[in-house]
């Protein structure tokens, strides 16, 4: 039944991704949390776990996401290449800097995330365009600061990179695309770090290999991939502000129970 939940966890995750370009670990971490809070796994080890966890499976959802968004022509490989650079040293040092941060404080920090993501969703806030992308070393820069958040709170960046390109004047359906592929350097850094950090900690259940718990990651990815595919096809034909609205709900359930186990 733990497998199961792992499965379906893992298709809500990739739908999630696909459609909105948001990494699903918004919903990945939540879950997962609370699941190895009744698989009675350390208390100190419970976030930094489902962070981890939730990072590596990322580089699956992305590619499957990025797969539909590279055949409709909507992603920018150059622009790419600027933010990736970055990322992927912020992507290491959010993963150090969660693992240096107690437990009870990780949770407080997602909680208010989760929170600032609900309000930017529900209400549809977003930056207005008006500006110019920087250039190389611009983007290098908000690319650092991104895979460094994004790390700490165990997503792929979505979150965080649509709105900075869409501030930076960047049509939405080719900001989703490059946030799926800006996915995968984030993740793939960001997981190597939580590995390294969480390698031979004593709290750890078994079947971990640093922070990343492997029954969770085998369920979330089998099932991720395949529907990031059809999120990722869904964002292309569905305006998604009831969905966006009603996800918004959910996160602020999501932020309040972590801010009440801060």
């Amino acid at each position: 039944m733990l497998f199961l939940g792992y499965l379906l966890l893992g298709a809500c995750a990739g739908m999630l991704a696909g459609l909105f370009g948001i990494g699903g670990g918004l919903i990945i971490v939540p879950v997962l949390v609370a699941t190895f809070r009744l698989q009675g796994v350390h208390p100190d080890v419970i976030t930094h776990l489902a962070l981890g966890t939730s990072m590596l499976t990322m580089i699956f959802t992305g590619v499957s996401s990025l797969r539909v968004h590279q055949k409709r022509g909507a992603v920018d490989w150059p622009l790419i290449r600027q933010l990736a650079v970055g990322m992927i040293l912020g992507g290491w040092l959010g993963g150090l800097t969660a693992s240096l941060l107690p437990a009870t404080t990780l949770n407080l920090i997602i909680g208010i995330f989760a929170w600032t993501m609900a309000l930017q969703m529900g209400l549809s806030l977003q930056p207005k365009g008006g500006r110019p992308l920087p250039g190389r070393a611009g983007n290098g820069v908000a690319g650092l600061v991104i895979g460094w958040m994004s790390a700490i709170f165990g997503i792929g960046g979505g979150s965080l990179t649509v709105p900075y390109l869409s501030w930076c004047s960047v049509p939405m359906s080719r900001a989703v695309a490059v946030s799926a592929a800006c996915s995968l350097p984030i993740a793939l850094s960001g997981s190597l770090s939580y590995l390294y950090a969480g390698w031979g900690h004593g709290d750890l259940p078994e079947w971990s290999v640093g922070y990343v718990y492997l029954p969770a990651l085998l369920g979330i990815v089998l099932t991720s991939t395949q529907f990031a595919r059809i999120g990722a096809r869904l964002a292309h034909r569905l305006p998604p502000k009831r969905l966006k609205q009603g996800f918004a709900c959910l996160l602020l359930v999501v932020g309040a129970k972590f801010m009440l186990f801060s």
